[in-house]
């Protein structure tokens, strides 16, 4: 495998640059964050279009990517109010912001859209379809940029005669189909979760919802009135074509969801914030250091966690919070390689996507017989 070209510094000017294919291109002052982006977006489309002949560089000048970018991300803070739609548009503006920010939207072109495209690649545990949705949404950004005076016609037009990832054509994997899990593994992780995460399982094995749907239930979205409550959701999957989603909750789902309607109307039911003190508490019972020995609850005034509980779970939040339980559920066998421990984990662990797909199926069966296969 060919060597990709170095960040270097050239010692008399204090300057940083980069050998192209014999050629060198001058970055700026040596470690700024100017000349480190310049790098990174120069070696992409070199990367890119290495086998075309002569390579130039683009120049950066006025208006920037980095505004489209931000104006968009300001838009779409209000216009979706599905919070991991955000979260995804987010993510497609990672690469311009590690490489593009500079750049001037009407230099932005199908080179630099490719580089994007495979800067996703890098991560080799990257599915096809994953990097492909991502090249969507920031063809959509480049699109909602157009539709605002902010780029030109002809970068839309450009960086969409660029073909998505085929099949079989591409070093990026295929995504794994999302199957039912089972309830052994169910039932061994509800014992390490914090009671408040371990009701949010067993709520969406009930409703069979999605887990972003079992995250932004609130007790103004719950009618009571009837024998059977409706949940109505305010955000759905499906809400931006006008369809409403209602979930149905009897008995068993009323006995859990009970407990955490005495709030805020508007207020998430399941709160990362209590889940993280039930976390705290029973890590403290489980202590075995006394107490006049080591840190006390609430002494570590030193502890800053990067990131603090939010108020509602997102979708990532609920299955990380499953995926360390499960390690704890399963711990790997010490005597295994890097490869076997990697696989055990892999066969002891489960998404709550995987929830939705056993409680259909199990309808499936129970109700509806072999032959229908008319359950999503």
């Amino acid at each position: 495998m060919a060597r990709e070209p170095g960040y270097c510094l050239h010692k008399p000017s204090g300057k940083a640059y980069v050998n192209l294919g014999g050629k060198v291109h001058y970055l700026g002052v040596y470690g700024t964050d100017e000349s480190k982006e310049k790098y990174r977006a120069i070696k992409a489309e070199w990367l890119v279009n290495r086998h075309a002949g002569a390579f130039a560089p683009v120049a950066s000048t006025g208006h920037s990517m980095a505004e489209v970018v931000l104006a968009f991300l300001h838009h779409a803070k209000s216009y979706y109010t599905v919070q991991s739609v955000y979260l995804n548009l987010e993510r497609a503006c990672w690469p311009i912001d590690e490489m593009y920010g500079s750049l001037n939207a009407k230099d932005f072109g199908v080179v630099q859209f490719r580089a994007c495209r495979d800067w996703w690649l890098k991560n080799p545990k990257r599915s096809r379809g994953y990097i492909n949705e991502h090249a969507r949404r920031l063809l959509a950004i480049i699109k909602w940029g157009v539709g605002q005076g902010m780029v030109p016609p002809s970068v839309y037009q450009a960086c969409k005669c660029v073909e998505t990832l085929k099949a079989g054509r591409t070093t990026a994997p295929e995504s794994q189909k999302v199957t039912c899990v089972p309830q052994v593994l169910v039932d061994a992780t509800l014992l390490c979760l914090t009671p408040i995460v371990a009701d949010m399982v067993r709520l969406q094995q009930l409703l069979g919802c999605r887990p972003g749907e079992v995250c932004s239930i609130t007790p103004a979205m719950v009618d009571r009135s009837t024998e059977v409550w409706t949940i109505t959701l305010d955000s759905h999957k499906n809400a931006w074509r006008g369809k409403t989603r209602t979930l149905y909750a009897g008995p068993k789902s009323q006995a859990i969801l009970s407990k955490y309607l005495l709030r805020a109307e508007n207020s998430a039911c399941f709160s990362p914030i209590e889940s993280e003190k039930q976390r705290l508490k029973a890590k403290h019972e489980a202590r075995v250091t006394p107490l006049n020995q080591g840190n006390r609850p609430g002494s570590n005034v030193a502890r800053k966690p990067r990131t603090k509980p939010g108020p509602a779970f997102t979708t990532g939040t609920y299955a990380r919070s499953i995926l360390y339980a499960c390690k704890r559920a399963f711990p790997s066998p010490k005597t295994l390689t890097k490869e076997a421990e990697k696989q055990w984990n892999a066969d002891h662990s489960w998404s709550p996507n995987q929830l939705r797909h056993s409680t259909a199926t199990f309808i499936r069966k129970e109700f509806c017989g072999s032959g229908f296969a008319g359950v999503s």
